[in-house]
């Protein structure tokens, strides 16, 4: 079982890298094309970030997890440095853990 959803998830890639290589030169030199293209990756990792932060089994979630995330924004905001930034998060979270206990 679990090597058919190995093989289908190979599959599934494959079929995906071939789409995107069938697609003509025109559509790839549209500019809503390319505009779409830079911002995708945005949406999805920042999708990926709220879904990881703000739920626990399925359900919402606000715990202080998203006291370290907007502690991360604000950083982020003011242009600090990569590492401060998850310095400042994890400093945050852990001193709302120890407060609210």
């Amino acid at each position: 079982m679990i090597w058919a959803a190995i093989l289908g998830g190979a599959l599934t890639c494959y079929a995906a890298k071939l789409a995107g290589l069938s697609v003509p030169e025109r559509v790839l030199r549209d500019e809503r094309v390319r505009r779409a293209a830079a911002m995708l990756p945005i949406a999805l990792l920042s999708a990926l970030v709220l879904t990881q932060t703000f739920s626990t089994r399925g359900a919402l979630v606000l715990d202080v997890r998203g006291l370290a995330v907007g502690a991360a924004l604000v950083a982020i905001l003011l242009r600090a440095q990569f590492l401060v930034v998850v310095v400042l998060a994890a400093v945050v979270a852990t001193l709302a853990r120890l407060a609210l206990g």
